[in-house]
């Protein structure tokens, strides 16, 4: 009877701490399903941080389906919140670009305007409306100017899951790194006004072999999803609000990112001029209008010198502020009003 009472008691020991084992395994595998970061190591070095590989994420299908249909919004923007989307009430963008058109590698790229670390730095004071902005508030400021469309109502499913995204990218970055991704490449601006010419050679060389000789861009095989390649003038880009229509902006992220594949802010391939008379040549094509837009900036003072539409607070011409020379009116709001202006 002894043997038989050990053999059970092994039986049963042996039985509970493969019950156990099981449970643990069925509940490591929940675990990860709800969030694979925990089993990631938390003390990785600031400096060997690297962004997430989104499509990756995405197909391995443990990504919150918020999160996942936020990417859809911002990868695929006509097919779910623009001009192709089923439901004629859902098309609030007015174009066929999406947003990580701009926003490269799906707003993970330094130099593009990335989204790691964004929703940090709201809310905060924005000139153009003349007081403080909600990370919303921004979207929507690209909703209705990058995208040449309406707002999305800020309690939305839909701007909720884009904003759910943005903080995904910025979950577990080191607070050092945030910089990193921060704004466009610097560019020296060239003491003269837009050289025409040489940004038409420049286009001609850089940019027709994936953005066409007339500047309509290449659109995916789905043409319900947008464009491989975005058209950067004409009644399907970003209107003359937007701020990609400023000579300096468009020349900063041109430099850090263009051409496509070949450039990053830290090795770009164009120098600033070339930058800088490309951005110009391509701005100065006719592109969709925004109305209102005198209403932009109720403090004067503070709209960027690049602004190409009025009014300002001086007496430069509409011209100058879209092509330049920029550098006597960023000297008129340092002497007369001790503003520092950058673009």
């Amino acid at each position: 009877m002894t043997i038989y009472r050990k053999l059970s008691k092994s039986i049963a020991f042996l039985f509970g701490s493969v019950l156990a084992i099981i449970v643990v395994i069925f509940l490591g595998i929940y675990l990860y399903s709800f969030d694979p970061y925990l089993f990631k190591d938390k003390q990785i070095l600031a400096e060997n941080w690297q962004p997430k590989d989104v499509e990756a994420e995405m197909s391995a299908g443990f990504v919150d389906s918020q999160i996942k249909y936020g990417y859809q919004l911002i990868s695929e923007s006509p097919k779910y919140m623009g001009p192709q989307a089923k439901d004629p009430e859902m098309r609030y963008a007015g174009s066929n670009l999406a947003c990580m058109n701009c926003h490269l590698k799906a707003g993970t790229q330094p130099g593009s305007a990335s989204w790691i670390g964004v929703t940090n730095r709201f809310p905060q004071f924005r000139g153009r409306s003349n007081s403080d902005g909600t990370i919303e508030d921004r979207i929507n400021g690209c909703m209705q100017r990058s995208m040449n469309g309406d707002k999305l109502p800020t309690d939305s499913k839909e701007m909720r899951a884009i904003v759910a995204y943005m903080e995904w990218l910025t979950e577990d970055i080191p607070a050092e790194r945030e910089k990193d991704f921060k704004g466009y490449a610097k560019v020296e601006l060239p003491t003269v006004a837009v050289d025409f010419e040489k940004g038409k050679d420049l286009f001609s060389k850089e940019c027709t072999v994936c953005h066409g000789g007339n500047g309509q861009g290449v659109k995916l095989a789905d043409s319900t999803k947008g464009y491989q390649y975005p058209p950067l003038w004409g009644p399907d880009s970003y209107n003359n609000g937007a701020g990609m229509h400023r000579v300096i902006t468009a020349a900063q992220f041109i430099k850090g990112n263009m051409p496509f594949g070949q450039a990053t802010w830290k090795s770009p391939k164009l120098t600033d001029e070339e930058a800088y008379n490309l951005a110009g040549y391509i701005n100065s094509f006719s592109r969709p209008q925004k109305a209102g837009l005198s209403k932009d900036y109720p403090d004067l003072k503070l709209k960027p010198v690049s602004t190409p539409y009025g009014p300002y607070a001086d007496n430069f011409s509409v011209e100058q502020h879209q092509f330049g020379p920029f550098q006597p009116i960023i000297d008129y709001y340092k002497q007369k009003y001790d503003i520092t202006k950058n673009k």
